[in-house]
């Protein structure tokens, strides 16, 4: 179901507007997968509709051919921005196509809004594969997120720090709306339309929360609940975001706009995957701690509706609902506590719960970041039988004790774990491979990656190095918010 913020085209809150036409568009890639999703029919591995091509460029509105005709609009939001608020931002180049099968659809890349500030609107073919490529393979690793259906690229000159060339990112969610939308109608005092947007939560997204006596602070407490498990499943991926801003924070506990990210190689508890996060506060070890803060945020541009609602049901005083809106937001810590040991334990095999398991998968963690072990490739080499570094052996005879304690055989737990220990990840060296063969106008690669990494899990007929971290001349891949 498309939110559509208000029935005008106040800047305030929304803009209608057509995406800004590329010239000469071309298929980069394409998800059937997200295509089955929006009921699309393919053929060959692309929409059988040849105007799709069009209307994922931004070059039309409409599909002739199937009578169905679009009303793009923009979205105003606003947010902190590496902890400092930075007034109204907005979608300053995605331009919502519409809703196609109850799913919001974007074209990341459509032009300028009136939501640009200086920006030129438009998203290069580098960081359009990247989002492409890593919103369809964290799905495919069982994590919320937002999808991606296709990338159109064309030969148009965007500037970056360098020329690059045009392209479109088509993403898919339920829903985009962020902690940005609340906090800029918080912070603007548009009551009607906060209300509007937290009743539209609660009736399309949250329906749990609609009979309860306290609806909204029910809904701040779903928001954190999802978003602790969504951060708790980054962790155990080692998965860095990069760029935590309030603005990208989603209100459905969902992984959103995916820029400077970067999976793990390495293991190193305080990896900064952005390059222009001098300071570190997006760390990969600080993400929850980041998004617990982000979610302060979004209760203090809710205060009003829930101190409001907390008086009217409870007789609360501003202190004593303060106090209450504090305690549902500790739910985070709690539910990440616990998302965060239950996911860990399963990578290991372990079923039962114990508290010797804490100590246990702490001293692990400290042993991979002092010896410096790739991440993925440890808990998989694990999972198939294959021992681990010499490094980490008396780790490991501390974990073989443990394993007594489990009644599985060996082979079952080993099963078990081989499904939630990816084989394959979009390491950020396999995702500049396919970035340079498609400037060189071959997309064959980044089709390939997406095939392999949509089975994340299983053993594929494919060479070994998709495996494997990168080549030292590779090791240190600089990714900024460019990116």
């Amino acid at each position: 179901m498309a939110f559509h913020l208000a029935p005008s085209d106040s800047i305030e809150l929304v803009q209608y507007i057509a995406p800004t036409p590329i010239p000469e568009p071309y298929w980069v890639g394409f998800s059937e997968s997200v295509a089955r999703l929006l009921e699309i029919p393919c053929q060959d591995g692309l929409p059988l509709n040849p105007e799709y091509l069009q209307l994922l460029a931004g070059n039309q509105t409409q599909l002739v051919t199937e009578g169905k005709t679009f009303a793009p609009f923009a979205t105003a939001y606003s947010g902190h921005q590496f902890g400092v608020w930075a007034g109204r931002l907005g979608d300053g180049r995605a331009i919502y196509l519409g809703d196609i099968q109850g799913q919001e659809v974007q074209l990341k890349g459509a032009g300028q809004t009136a939501y640009s500030r200086m920006g030129d609107g438009r998203a290069v073919l580098r960081s359009s594969i990247r989002e492409f490529l890593c919103s369809e393979a964290m799905h495919a690793l069982g994590v919320p997120t937002s999808r991606a259906l296709a990338v159109v690229g064309s030969d148009m000159a965007v500037a970056r720090e360098t020329l690059e060339t045009a392209a479109v990112c088509t993403r898919v969610a339920p829903s985009f709306l962020r902690i940005g939308h609340i906090e800029h109608y918080g912070q603007n005092q548009m009551h009607d339309a906060l209300r509007l947007t937290l009743d539209h939560l609660i009736e399309h997204h949250y329906p749990e929360c609609a009979n309860e006596s306290t609806p909204y602070l029910k809904l701040l407490e779903q928001i954190a609940v999802r978003t602790a498990r969504m951060v708790a499943q980054w962790q155990s991926l080692g998965f860095c975001h990069g760029v935590l801003n309030t603005d990208n924070t989603s209100l459905l506990g969902l992984t959103l706009d995916y820029g400077p990210f970067g999976f793990l190689d390495n293991f190193q508890i305080d990896h900064i995957c952005n390059h222009s996060d001098q300071g570190g506060r997006y760390a990969y070890h600080r993400q929850p701690e980041i998004l617990h803060w982000n979610l302060y945020c979004l209760a203090s541009a809710m205060l009003l509706p829930l101190q409001e609602e907390l008086q009217r049901v409870h007789g609360c005083s501003e202190e004593a609902s303060i106090e209450m809106i504090k305690s549902t937001l500790d739910q985070f810590n709690r539910e990440y506590a616990l998302h965060w040991q239950s996911l860990f334990r399963r990578k290991l095999g372990l079923k039962t719960a114990l508290a010797e398991d804490l100590p246990l998968l702490e001293q692990l963690m400290q042993a991979l970041h002092q010896h410096q072990i790739d991440y993925t490739l440890f808990f998989r080499n694990l999972s198939e039988g294959l021992g681990v570094p010499h490094a980490l052996e008396t780790w490991y005879e501390r974990y073989a004790q443990r394993l007594e304690i489990e009644t599985e055989s060996q082979d079952q737990r080993l099963e078990q774990m081989c499904h939630v220990n990816p084989k394959y990840i979009l390491r950020n060296h396999l995702a500049q491979r396919a970035i340079e063969r498609a400037q060189k106008k071959d997309f064959s690669e980044v089709q390939k990656l997406l095939k392999i990494l949509e089975s994340p899990f299983a053993t594929q007929a494919v060479s070994e190095e998709y495996t494997q971290g990168p080549p030292p001349e590779l090791a240190h891949l600089p990714i900024s918010c460019s990116s």
